[in-house]
């Protein structure tokens, strides 16, 4: 970090003291650890955010003083800048799970979907929330995205969405009202929610599941777990963020990619997964200037080649420009 960087940061530090304890503000953190990339630079300050009211507290403040800041929960679907992030990176470790009847769950932002809330719910046989297992994101990111996934056989062979479960939710506005809204309120679409338009921050979700027998549900999550592993990488031998373009209808970014030969093409630690065109991997120590660069290739190759624009879906964060 420069000097004046330094100075930023101590100057954002001073200001959040008022707001935060600042004994548990940590100062120039590397985010690649934070990340299913495993990539990504410090972070100026870092608040891990353990409850719903500290979650809504520290992003208040950050708005209230001007301070620069990113809500990360598990960090899929992000690619953070090798300069990594300047001003406060709000870590949403809410992880509180109440079931509140013998249908409904309560689960705070930071609660990891694909392992601690399907294992919780799926072992007290309630089903809906097990279609995801095995696909890395928190209670927050999953409704920022619409969590989705294709169910294979013997499955019903569809695309679930986590909207059918989702009832109803706690949020901290843009305007800096907290609420409780309906289902309706996030006007869910494909790999979307109202969230990618409104600065508001999910503080908790509470889903609708329906009683299933636990072996049932166990089956299907084995079935959903092989279709991935035929098709997506292991996150612990090539760690990755997902899909890297937004799906184009009827097409395919991935194929699009494949039919111009991209497939496993590798710039510096970066790859083209070799199952996958529409994911990039980390081959081991790859840098974000390594997928920017696989980025751009696709996107210039598949406009010239096809005629098809790309656009990416993963998040940007921070910046690597002088």
């Amino acid at each position: 970090m420069t000097q004046s960087g330094r100075g930023r940061a101590a100057e954002q530090l001073a200001a959040l003291g008022d707001r935060l304890d600042v004994n548990r503000i940590e100062r120039d953190v590397p985010l690649a650890q934070y990340t299913t990339f495993r990539i990504g630079g410090p972070a100026d300050l870092l608040y891990r955010a353990r409850t719903a009211d500290e979650l809504a507290e520290a992003v208040s403040a950050a708005r209230d003083l001007g301070v620069p800041h990113f809500l990360l929960g598990l960090g899929a679907n992000i690619l953070v800048a090798d300069s990594g992030f300047r001003g406060l990176v709000i870590r949403s470790e809410v992880d509180a799970i109440d079931f509140l009847d013998e249908r409904r769950v309560r689960a705070g932002a930071g609660v990891q979907t694909y392992m601690t809330l399907i294992n919780e719910t799926v072992s007290r046989g309630l089903g809906g929330l097990h279609h995801y297992v095995g696909i890395p994101s928190t209670v927050g990111g999953a409704i920022w995205q619409n969590l989705h996934f294709l169910s294979p056989p013997p499955g019903r062979e569809r695309t679930c969405f986590i909207e059918e479960v989702v009832e109803s939710a706690d949020i901290l506005t843009q305007e800096g009202d907290r609420k409780t809204v309906d289902l309706e309120y996030f006007r869910f679409g494909y790999d979307y929610s109202i969230l990618h338009d409104r600065d508001d921050i999910v503080l908790s979700v509470t889903f609708r599941l329906d009683p299933q027998p636990e072996d049932e549900l166990r089956h299907v999550m084995r079935e959903n777990l092989k279709w991935r592993d035929d098709r997506h990488p292991d996150l612990w031998l090539y760690p990755s963020a997902g899909s890297i373009f937004k799906k184009i209808a009827d097409v395919g970014a991935g194929r699009l990619i494949d039919q111009c030969g991209l497939k496993g093409h590798i710039l510096g630690n970066a790859q083209f997964f070799h199952k996958h065109a529409n994911i990039i991997v980390n081959l081991g120590g790859a840098r974000a200037a390594d997928v920017r660069g696989l980025i751009a290739l696709a996107q210039e190759t598949v406009q010239r080649e096809l005629g098809y624009e790309l656009t990416t879906e993963i998040g940007m964060v921070g910046s690597d420009e002088v």
